[in-house]
């Protein structure tokens, strides 16, 4: 494909900002609005007029192409999270940015910006690299555990063991793929407290993501909590799927394979573990990434 005339510098930011940004904007208000703010709070964390927030609200806004829609309002859905847990305009932009970069780096933009650009989509593939840095993965987990310790009522979840937050690149080989919180989360004084994740903290947890990197790669961020029949009946309530398994008696070797085992039959949002003699039972909730864990966990906490 050759470039036509005047197609010089249509680079990927201008395609962004053009066709992508103002379709977010306009989710991201609908969403804000639903939750109860105003358009005047709403523009000022989006950088926009008032008008604009009017504008997006009344439905006059381009919608995005089919073939990206869900993965464009699933990015509208988690920045507009952020913004209700009052994450700072830092963290949002480095949040939707890398998110955007996911979508080229995995190709879901890649054909749309090319013919945007009318340039090949394989020049989308040389400008972006195929696999997220190990920064990246720190940074989205260590805003998720931001929140995550803010929680107040997270500190009931909290079992005797102690939760981990893990989160791997994709496809880890070791545990060295996988950040996680050394030493686990516990409570101080009555409060969630971690110390910041590090790739290779953690071999139980995240042993159980380099497993599911065999068989459902997508699944990369997993969470522990406590059991309890009030858990379950919060994970029925809140429509999170679970299914069971028991690790007692296991080594830890086969321990993370039973956890990851109920994945080669289907895909679920979380695992009970019934534990067993010297093993306590716990709630593995799972997700693609932590603030995908971290929604189905507000959601779980809504029926406690």
């Amino acid at each position: 494909m050759t470039t036509r005339e005047g197609d010089f510098m249509r680079l990927p930011s201008l395609y962004i900002a053009e066709e992508i940004l103002p379709f977010l904007r306009a989710e991201i208000s609908k969403r804000l609005y639903d939750r109860g703010m105003t358009q005047g709070q709403i523009a000022r964390h989006l950088g926009i007029t008032q008008a604009m927030v009017s504008k997006y609200l009344a439905g006059r806004y381009k919608r995005a192409p089919e073939e990206v829609l869900p993965e464009l309002e699933k990015i509208a859905e988690d920045a507009s999270n952020l913004i209700l847990i009052g994450a700072t305009e830092e963290e949002l932009i480095v949040f939707v940015s890398r998110r955007l970069l996911e979508l080229f780096r995995r190709g879901s933009l890649c054909r749309l910006y090319a013919e945007y650009a009318g340039v090949s989509p394989e020049v989308c593939g040389r400008i972006f690299s195929p696999e997220p840095s190990r920064k990246e993965i720190l940074d989205l987990l260590s805003l998720a555990l931001k929140d995550l310790l803010s929680d107040e009522k997270f500190s009931t979840l909290i079992p005797e063991v102690r939760s981990n937050f893990a989160f791997a690149l994709e496809r880890p080989r070791s545990p060295e793929d996988v950040a996680a919180v050394p030493g686990r989360i516990t409570t101080v004084k009555g409060h969630p407290y971690a110390l910041p994740p590090e790739f290779g903290a953690s071999r139980f947890t995240a042993g159980i993501l380099v497993e599911l990197g065999k068989i459902r790669p997508e699944i990369r961020s997993v969470l522990n909590i406590r059991y309890g029949k009030d858990v379950e009946m919060a994970l029925e309530k809140a429509g999170i799927s679970y299914t069971r398994v028991k690790t007692g008696g296991f080594s830890e070797e086969d321990a993370v394979k039973v956890i990851a085992s109920p994945f080669e039959r289907g895909e679920y949002d979380a695992v009970i573990d019934g534990g067993g003699e010297g093993v306590e039972p716990l709630v593995y909730i799972f997700g693609k990434d932590p603030l995908e864990v971290l929604r189905k966990l507000k959601e779980l906490e809504r029926f406690l």
